[in-house]
């Protein structure tokens, strides 16, 4: 549908070791440049940014690329917008102040709040209680893979795969294996 021009697409993976990819700004410059690669009106609002910033001369602050971006999804006429926000739950959580985490869940409420009719909005995350709470009170349609059934057994099945398929892991005794399954099948909720 992309590669057609009859929808636009941004992914941004959060990822815990990278700097670059655990903050709001690398995640507006990220969606806005993916963006500007997909429709020609998306670049004529990305330079209308650039312009007001003396061309580049000045960096535009979070607000102004948050608001660029807003400003992309409300344009007519444009295809439908598919914005995926992977592992949200590797952004840091500082308490008592405003965290990296916070500032992309806000700006995931503002673009909820401006109810365009062609945004879609996928988010990934363990099931963390603060993401949660704030997902879940924006949704239309929520999916806690934790709540599925089958999601266990899936994951029980693939670490009993990889036991019975790695060459150093097959020759483990049964009880070994057996128990190294049940464990990690136990953790594989996140705790």
């Amino acid at each position: 549908m992309r590669r057609a021009g009859l929808a636009s697409f941004a992914f941004f993976y959060c990822d815990s070791k990278d700097d670059q990819k655990k903050a709001l700004r690398p995640l507006l410059s990220s969606m806005l440049v993916q963006l500007c690669d997909q429709s020609d009106a998306y670049c004529d609002v990305l330079s209308e940014l650039y312009l007001a910033h003396h061309r580049g001369s000045q960096d535009p602050s979070d607000d102004a690329l948050a608001q660029c971006l807003k400003l992309m999804l409300t344009l007519p006429g444009q295809a439908p917008v598919y914005i995926v926000i992977d592992a949200l739950d590797e952004c840091p959580n500082t308490a008592g102040m405003s965290s990296p985490r916070d500032k992309l869940m806000e700006l995931v409420e503002d673009l909820v709040d401006l109810q365009v009719p062609n945004l879609r909005i996928c988010i990934t995350s363990r099931p963390e209680p603060n993401i949660h709470f704030v997902l879940n009170s924006l949704t239309f349609r929520f999916i806690s893979l934790h709540d599925q059934p089958g999601q266990m057994k899936d994951i029980a099945d693939y670490i009993k795969f990889v036991f019975d398929t790695d060459p150093k892991m097959r020759k483990w005794k049964p009880a070994d294996k057996k128990l190294a399954v049940e464990t990690l099948t136990e953790k594989a909720d996140g705790t």
